[in-house]
């Protein structure tokens, strides 16, 4: 019923002709590999010279990217990508041996890919996703929770509890929980996300902190993969536990990236200056989608389909490339995956229905 009642909702806000058409998401996801994917490698570049390897953690991102499209689609070339993927990254990054703290020198970057094998699993049902995802974060769970203060260290040296590690947690706990229906897992996420909603997260405002060192107060810096992570946590937990508290925070973390951080117009902030953050917006479509569609709360989408109108209409219209700054036209040089990505997402998961474009 859910998924019915968002298609109904989708059909009356996005009109004909705008960017939100299941061609238009295909034509970005195709633009996306053909100027960032490396097939020998199976991975993804960081720029338009294709030289090097995208950062270890926004693969991740990419393959949730190729795996919404896959679902919108259900293109075999895309269901190809999702195996082939897995297997850039086994080849990448030592077989994805959790242990290798040359390959994986913060746990974020390892939480990313739980989360997105967790997800390839539930998508294809291949054990070995589902198996590499539950040693993942037996793995980061081991080393990285406080168990004497709660929360979720971001680095090997456990210096600060970071937003980007303590709310992906709970995401991947709640992907394990749903697959598995094992309530240690549901436990371990609702620890995770009291510990954040305590020292992460403004009751007043729904403003999400970068991070928490010590004893120190929350540093407060505002970035959409943060408010995103927040959000799709919190969505998760009241859809398995009815608690209504889980909600009002999704509500107020999103009405914060709406009405905080993003300028007059509601356009959301062009993250990424010649950097990984360039993905983060990425990471927020991923989860505002959750609070939208699963949560019912429509009162978002016409803030979001006018941000995805516009970076589409702002693209490179020679490559189809989209950027990380929706308010102007994207330069013809060298262009980064990571600042290409987000409209990208976005289109994946927001479009005018909720069928093939090739069906």
């Amino acid at each position: 019923m859910k998924r019915l009642f968002f298609l109904l909702i989708s059909i009356s806000w996005i009109g004909p002709g705008t960017a939100q058409t299941a061609e238009n998401a295909t034509r970005a996801m195709d633009a996306f590999n053909r100027n960032f994917y490396n097939p020998k490698e199976q991975l993804y570049y960081p720029t338009t010279k294709k030289e090097g390897t995208a950062a270890i953690w926004t693969q991740a991102i990419y393959w949730d990217m190729i795996m919404n499209a896959y679902q919108r689609t259900h293109k075999p070339e895309y269901r190809q990508l999702i195996d082939a993927i897995y297997q850039g990254g086994y080849n990448k990054y030592d077989r994805y041996n959790w242990e290798n703290k040359k390959e994986w020198f913060i746990y974020d970057d390892m939480m990313w890919w739980i989360i997105s094998l967790a997800r390839a699993y539930e998508i294809t049902n291949n054990p070995i996703y589902l198996e590499t995802s539950i040693s993942g974060f037996d793995r980061v769970w081991r080393d990285a929770y406080d168990s004497e203060n709660g929360g979720m260290f971001w680095s090997f040296d456990h210096k600060g509890k970071n937003a980007c590690i303590n709310y992906p947690t709970v995401i991947a706990a709640m992907t394990l929980y749903t697959i598995t229906r094992k309530t240690g897992y549901l436990d371990k996420a609702k620890r995770v996300y009291r510990w954040s909603h305590d020292n992460l997260f403004s009751e007043k405002t729904g403003r999400v902190a970068d991070h928490k060192i010590g004893n120190n107060r929350p540093g407060y810096e505002d970035y959409t993969y943060n408010q995103g992570t927040c959000i799709g946590a919190a969505v998760m937990l009241y859809l398995a536990t009815n608690e209504k508290s889980y909600l009002d925070d999704a509500i107020l973390a999103a009405d914060y990236t709406r009405d905080k951080m993003c300028n007059a117009e509601g356009i959301l902030p062009a993250e990424g200056d010649w950097n990984e953050q360039g993905v983060l917006k990425a990471i927020f479509a991923q989860y505002i989608v959750r609070l939208i569609e699963d949560a019912q709360q429509t009162q978002y989408l016409p803030w979001i389909k006018k941000n995805i109108t516009l970076a589409w209409e702002n693209r490179d219209k020679t490559r189809d490339i989209t950027y990380r700054n929706y308010t102007i036209p994207c330069p013809t040089g060298d262009i980064q995956s990571y600042e290409a990505s987000s409209a990208v997402a976005f289109m994946q998961l927001f479009f005018d229905n909720k069928h093939s474009d090739n069906q």
